[in-house]
């Protein structure tokens, strides 16, 4: 869509939506990512740490297909389970 080499299925449509995560903000973590992690089945985790407001910070996540062009982004969540998939830096 409106991320170069990035297009969203119709799931990952449907689950921002369903969870109010606003576009602009899953584009802005897949153009500039704090991480990308390896996931199960070859796919990776684009992931930020983001303020939603009210001073708390969430993970969100957009878990891509990266073998493909462009890449697709499968689905897009929002976690407070930070400590679960934050990978120290070496």
């Amino acid at each position: 869509m409106s991320v170069p080499n990035f297009t969203y299925s119709r799931h990952a449509q449907e689950e921002m939506v369903r969870r109010g995560l606003p576009q602009a903000l899953v584009d802005a973590v897949l153009s500039s990512p704090q991480q990308v992690v390896p996931e199960q089945n070859g796919r990776v985790a684009y992931q930020s740490q983001v303020d939603f407001g009210g001073g708390t910070i969430f993970l969100l996540r957009a878990i891509v297909v990266d073998t493909v062009d462009p890449a697709v982004v499968v689905t897009v969540y929002r976690t407070s389970k930070i400590s679960k998939y934050w990978r120290p830096t070496s």
